[in-house]
């Protein structure tokens, strides 16, 4: 297994974390390529997380835009509420093959944190997920149902209580608890064997959209679009597109406020340099100290990038741009009252990214959107930004 993609990945940790490392690629290797894992793992992927999840034609949203067909891949659908659960349930299968009797896991918009917690008691595992304290004033309602499932929730008040704060304190907990404790990274960040590892698990949301495309329309995508935080959904997306050069990959950043208040790691001013164990874009400094990202969304406000997203902006193979707060929020309460589909904030981002592209769609074209989550989670908290702002 390749550690890096390109120049970006590889394994920056203290030397502590190291066994637990090559502990893990060495058990991946093996499952990867074990039928009974990869039967084990269909299974539950099908009977218990909802799979194959619908390609949906949003016929009101193409008639808006009147140019392409805009298609939404209902990850939303899944149990859970999110595309969290396909590799909550990919790694957790792994620890189990592995031994593990603990889970442990960081959580931004909570959608990772409930499926960590699902899997954990699915499989009779303790979970402990950590969890910045200003999330954990966001998300209540997930904070809640981890508990419900089991789970301790861990809040984290250091830097600003959000999911870089949360990843650093899940990787010091486990580095002092590797022997029984098993770190399930809930995006394609962190040091390899982590950023293929869910790549791989997530590749069943592309693998679908290209049955489904060619199945029921008899072509493929022209443009498939996903939000982009760490990148699970998205690289879950566009990996099946790899070699089909006529498919445009877009990635839909966080915007957030202003130039200076954003999470715009690949399509802002973010440079490459070392963020959780791997090399890859993220927000610093001139002197190489992190800069605090944000966003509206709780699971988009990350500094940093999955490092085979940061390989494919410098070779071109996707494109990434942003939206604002302002427009994810407009797209947030639209496609509510247009198609009766309340997305999660996060995957506002990547509908709100129509405004930009659909102008310049013709209409052979066909564009899927990955709903990567439902806005269960979200509707308190866009309720009070909108009642605060007089709207």
């Amino acid at each position: 297994m390749e550690s890096r993609f390109g120049k970006y990945g590889g394994q920056y940790v203290p030397e502590i974390v190291m066994p637990a490392l090559k502990e893990t690629e060495t058990a991946y290797n093996e499952a990867k390529d074990d039928r009974e894992f990869q039967n084990e793992f269909k299974f539950y992927l099908k009977n218990y997380a909802g799979r194959p999840t619908l390609l949906y034609e949003a016929k009101k949203l193409t008639e808006h835009y009147g140019a392409g067909r805009i298609f939404l891949k209902r990850e939303d659908l899944l149990h859970t509420g999110a595309h969290k659960i396909n590799n909550a349930l990919g790694q957790a299968l792994l620890a189990k093959r592995m031994g593990k009797t603990r889970i442990v896991a960081e959580t931004g918009a909570g959608q990772h944190g409930v499926a960590s917690a699902t899997v954990a008691a699915l499989f009779g595992m303790d979970c402990i997920v950590f969890m910045g304290v200003e999330d954990m004033r966001r998300q209540a309602l997930n904070v809640f149902r981890m508990e419900l499932l089991g789970a301790k929730v861990q809040g984290v008040e250091s830097g600003t209580g959000t999911l870089k704060d949360a990843t650093s304190e899940a990787i010091r907990y486990w580095a002092t608890n590797i022997e029984d404790t098993y770190y399930l990274i809930g995006s394609c960040v962190g040091p390899h064997p982590y950023p293929t590892m869910v790549r791989d698990f997530q590749s069943c949301i592309g693998r679908e959209i290209r049955a489904q495309c060619i199945k029921d329309y008899g072509r493929l995508p022209t443009h498939v679009v996903a939000c982009v935080g760490g990148g699970s959904n998205a690289i879950g997306t566009f990996y099946e597109f790899l070699e089909d050069k006529r498919v445009k990959m877009i990635g839909v950043e966080a915007g957030g406020k202003n130039s200076f208040e954003n999470a715009k790691t690949l399509s802002g001013r973010g440079r490459p340099g070392v963020l959780h164990g791997a090399y890859s874009y993220l927000l610093q400094t001139p002197e190489g100290q992190v800069i605090e990202a944000y966003s509206v969304s709780a699971g988009l406000d990350y500094p940093g990038v999955g490092p085979e997203h940061s390989f494919f902006k410098d070779e071109k193979i996707a494109f990434y741009d942003s939206v604002s707060d302002e427009e994810a929020l407009e797209a947030f309460k639209f496609l509510s009252k247009t198609e009766g589909i309340v997305p999660a904030l996060e995957s506002a981002h990547a509908i709100a990214y129509l405004e930009k592209l659909m102008p310049q769609t013709k209409e052979s074209d066909m564009i899927v959107v990955c709903l990567s989550g439902r806005g269960d989670k979200d509707v308190s908290h866009v309720a009070e930004i909108l009642k605060n702002s007089g709207r």
